[in-house]
């Protein structure tokens, strides 16, 4: 039996693969506790593990306007809000992630630790040497974050630029990313290590995932961008969530009768308030089309929603593994891990581009060829329709959703997750 720490951030779309793991690992008779958020302790204890809050410095509440948690962010777009949103969402918390899991670890001895790569405590775990700390597994619910020669910073939702020029280019964005984006994050990640090591993060806070002792990426290789330098220690599983929502058949359901395309819309289950992302446009600049617009609000109420026109229906959750076979074209504001459940299906997707990491995804979506990018996060009617339009008319898309599908249909999955943890756990000394 292993003995398993799992530490995610208190956000749904990195919380619910890793209650997958969970549940895999709990059900082949490991020991498994989960560092996270109170509200997601139910679901925890559910999967067989137990569950282990994070300090309240570090916990919040996803469902509530991030604008409430966090201070100022409103006011903020471009760079300076992915400035703030990696400092004050993704390293601030981290001190009270490691004091979480180190304290989980001292009370019995774990044999390996599983993060998400937005979990900065485990980049301050890494300050110890191996033998003194488990080794350290980061499993990827976000586009690879890692710094390459081959590739813009993370966050600047840019496709890979081939050749001499493409480097010139990389190495000078991540030169200014260095001065400005990244500063505030930069000093607040070296603060903390010196207080717990004495010396600052030697590598840069995003790409803390490098050092660890296995990167397990949960897509395939096809959606994500190839760099000639990234570490051996790098692996695809494909994708891996919790199962698709056991919601109940709406009484509309008899309407998907393969009479006219099926178009799913959603904005997720965090990124769902302001409608202007997706789910309003669509349903205005479809209304008049040939096909039925399917929409899903996450959990909101269906009354928050504006009018639907004659050819939309709505719920609140649905049954992704009944409906995605059913789709013909997949739209949303860029959630990385609905992504994912559109490909598992072979499903095009139309994609708009917001905050957090929802311009990789978008940029991913596009530089893969499954579908397309529209380029801002409060799109217009006509764009979305347009692009909806475009994705259902040429083949090419489809073709390159089913192409993605058919690899992940080839991956190992958890099944090949758990083969890292044993492999990071036999090559480890203690």
């Amino acid at each position: 039996m292993r003995s398993v720490i799992i530490g995610t951030v208190p956000i749904h779309g990195h919380v619910m693969p890793l209650l997958a793991v969970a549940r895999y690992l709990a059900e082949r008779g490991d020991r498994v506790r989960f560092v996270t958020g109170a509200r997601f302790a139910a679901a925890v204890e559910a999967t067989g593990a137990a569950h282990v809050p994070l300090p309240a410095e570090s916990d919040y509440d996803d469902r509530q306007d991030w604008d409430l948690i966090f201070p100022r962010r409103g006011e903020l777009t471009g760079a300076k809000a992915i400035a703030h949103d990696i400092e004050h969402v993704f390293v601030r918390p981290g001190r009270g992630q490691y004091d979480a899991v180190m304290g989980t670890h001292a009370e019995e001895p774990a044999d390996v630790v599983l993060t998400d790569p937005a979990f900065a405590g485990g980049a301050f775990l890494l300050g110890h040497p191996p033998g003194a700390r488990p080794p350290v597994v980061v499993c990827g619910v976000l586009p690879l974050m890692i710094a390459s020669r081959d590739t813009a910073p993370y966050g600047t939702g840019m496709a890979p630029l081939a050749g001499p020029l493409g480097r010139v280019r990389n190495g000078v964005l991540a030169a200014v990313a260095g001065r400005t984006v990244m500063r505030g994050a930069t000093r607040v990640s070296e603060e903390v290590n010196r207080s717990i090591h004495g010396t600052p993060l030697p590598y840069p806070v995003l790409d803390w995932p490098r050092h660890a002792d296995a990167i397990v990426q949960f897509t395939v290789p096809e959606f994500e961008y190839p760099r000639s330098d990234a570490p051996p220690t790098l692996s695809f599983a494909g994708p891996i969530s919790a199962s698709g929502s056991q919601a109940a058949l709406p009484a509309w359901w008899g309407d998907l009768d393969g009479s006219r395309p099926v178009v799913h819309v959603t904005q997720g289950t965090i990124a769902n308030r302001d409608y202007r992302q997706v789910i309003a446009p669509a349903l205005e600049g479809l209304a008049e089309d040939d096909v039925l617009v399917v929409v899903s609000t996450g959990g909101r109420p269906l009354e928050t929603l504006p009018p639907l026109p004659a050819n939309a229906r709505a719920a609140e959750y649905l049954p992704y593994d009944d409906l995605l076979p059913l789709t013909a074209a997949y739209v949303t504001n860029g959630g990385y891990g609905g992504a994912q459940y559109a490909l598992r299906y072979g499903v095009p997707i139309v994609t708009t581009s917001g905050k957090e990491d929802k311009p990789e995804v978008a940029a991913r979506v596009a530089w893969s060829g499954v579908g397309v990018r529209v380029n801002t996060e409060t799109p217009s009617a006509a764009a979305v329709a347009q692009a909806v339009r475009t994705v259902l008319r040429e083949p090419r898309y489809r073709e390159a959703a089913q192409r993605v599908s058919a690899s992940m249909q080839r991956s190992g999955g958890l099944a090949h997750l758990a083969g890292v943890i044993d492999d990071v756990i036999g090559g480890t000394d203690s």
